[in-house]
């Protein structure tokens, strides 16, 4: 359901797009508080506003001051909250990492709506960062069941190999190249070249959050998705490559494919 949703708020403009991340932007600030320690009885203390903070960035996302002066709001309501709800029965809460996730995910939700907020070629761009994640996480889940082999990073992710890692990048590249066909035709080498960066971007995500579910001890990032664990577990890698995309829609400037 997630995916053809997102697909279709894509699709369907900027406003939808905005509204969706907003959403999720303000469950994963509910996951992360999760994550950090803090129980649902926290919730009227930190993760409420955390979360409404999040929306309001990400509602005026498209007028670049304000929504850096909302996110470092954000980031300063959550290390302010966590400090001040450390105390005798939490002396281990982690001001520190609560904090740093806030700003990592609220810079993900920046970059997908500015991304969509170009007119002429933000449709393009968001589907074209959205098909290559995709393309990424299912290849490498499927070289790695079929090949095996040297796990990649074992201490982190037992279960992750070379083989997935190569897979998730083929498929990347050639999913890129095929999207670009598609969405607006253009150089081809551009294209691999951007879908591999965007593929290694999504991989060091997915790597980034399995090593934050181990130092958390946690299986998944909450039951948030009845048999899939939380939404960060779905987003994880998109949310790593969708900064690195905004970044190159920046420097190739209004109207401009990533591709091109």
């Amino acid at each position: 359901m997630l995916g053809p949703t997102a697909l279709a708020c894509i699709w369907l403009g900027a406003v939808p797009w905005t509204v969706l991340i907003a959403v999720s932007v303000a469950l994963l600030a509910w996951e992360w508080v999760h994550l950090c320690g803090l129980s649902t009885r926290a919730l009227p203390g930190i993760a409420v506003p955390v979360a409404v903070l999040a929306a309001g960035t990400l509602a005026v996302a498209e007028h670049s001051r304000a929504a850096l002066a909302l996110l470092v709001l954000l980031w300063a309501v959550a290390w302010w909250q966590a400090r001040r709800m450390r105390g005798p029965e939490r002396p281990d809460l982690p001001a520190a990492s609560l904090a740093a996730g806030i700003l990592y995910i609220g810079i993900a939700g920046i970059a997908l709506i500015e991304l969509r907020h170009d007119n002429e070629a933000g449709r393009a761009n968001v589907l074209f960062l959205v098909l290559v994640v995709w393309a990424s996480d299912i290849g490498a889940y499927m070289a790695g069941r079929a090949f095996g082999g040297p796990r990649l990073a074992p201490g982190i992710s037992p279960n992750k190999t070379w083989s997935g890692a190569a897979g998730g990048l083929a498929s990347a590249i050639l999913v890129g190249v095929l999207a670009a066909w598609i969405l607006a035709p253009g150089g081809a080498s551009r294209a691999a070249a951007v879908a591999a960066m965007l593929g290694v971007m999504a991989q060091a995500g997915d790597l980034l959050e399995s090593w934050i579910k181990r130092h958390f001890d946690v299986k998944d990032s909450s039951g948030l998705i009845p048999g899939h664990g939380g939404l960060l577990d779905r987003l994880d890698g998109l949310i790593a490559a969708a900064p690195l995309a905004a970044l190159l829609a920046f420097a190739l400037g209004q109207g401009q494919p990533l591709w091109r």
